[in-house]
């Protein structure tokens, strides 16, 4: 078996007063797969997903992307190397959707036509034609457009990990709902490395090939979609009383 494109082991991290926000963590994300980080507010979700481009550094543990711990990477490479979407998507308001794009690829010095030809390719496959969209300005777009943006911009220099921090919850319900679909059918094309964090269990049963739950700091366990909906955890079956209720008032409204 091909060694994890991620992998933690025995990783911590501890805050200057000594408060551990994640103990004793040990994952292994395979190569071109979504693994889907679920978890209350504070279990250290972003936190471990903070730990794998050195955004953070664990005070215990090793973590390692490709077979390399992440302390022995260059910073800049190993950043280079993971897309990173988030959910206020963090576009230069006075850059265009073009510039926002091709920020990476003009930082690795590319060739300009190089860089344009990626630009339109990736806008292409985040649904904003580059003849439309690539000259207009974050103010002149929705919501879910500059979303999408920013998800072509993590995609934009090819990295073969793509970290997602709630990258769709503050969209509404409709868009959220377009979004997270056509970011479904492009990972079946693409295969990335994801690692995606969400407190949505129908995102994430949606989205993932693997759902790691998460409490208190510490990983309870990781299970398929299938797992987890059936699962006896006391932490899951929480997820899923929830996201069933929410089935049903659904349904007796409808």
């Amino acid at each position: 078996m091909a060694d994890p494109a991620i992998e933690f082991t025995e990783v911590g991290y501890r805050i200057a007063d000594g408060r551990a926000l994640i103990s004793g963590v040990n994952l292994a994300v395979r190569s071109g797969e979504t693994l889907v980080l679920v978890g209350r507010s504070g279990s250290g979700k972003t936190t471990a997903l903070k730990l794998i481009n050195r955004l953070l550094n664990p005070t215990s543990g090793e973590v390692k992307v490709d077979s390399t711990a992440v302390s022995a990477w260059d910073v800049i490479k190993l950043r280079r190397h993971i897309g990173y979407a988030i959910q206020d998507v963090g576009l230069f308001p006075h850059y265009t959707v073009r510039e926002n794009v091709a920020l990476v690829p003009k930082i690795e010095q590319w060739d300009q036509a190089k860089i344009n030809a990626r630009v339109d390719e990736v806008l292409e496959l985040v649904g904003l034609p580059g003849s439309e969209y690539a000259e207009r300005y974050p103010h002149e777009l929705s919501g879910g457009q500059r979303q999408r943006v920013g998800i072509a911009r993590a995609l934009a220099a090819d990295a073969p990990i793509l970290l997602m921090d709630e990258p769709f919850g503050a969209l509404d319900p409709i868009t959220r709902a377009e979004v997270r679909l056509q970011f479904h059918q492009l990972q079946q094309r693409l295969r990335k490395t994801v690692v995606f964090v969400t407190h949505d269990i129908g995102e994430a049963l949606l989205l993932a090939n693997r759902i790691g739950l998460m409490e208190s700091g510490r990983l309870r366990g990781v299970y398929s979609p299938q797992e987890f909906v059936s699962s006896t955890d006391e932490g899951a079956q929480a997820y899923m009383k929830v996201f069933r209720s929410g089935q049903e008032m659904f349904r007796s409204s409808s």
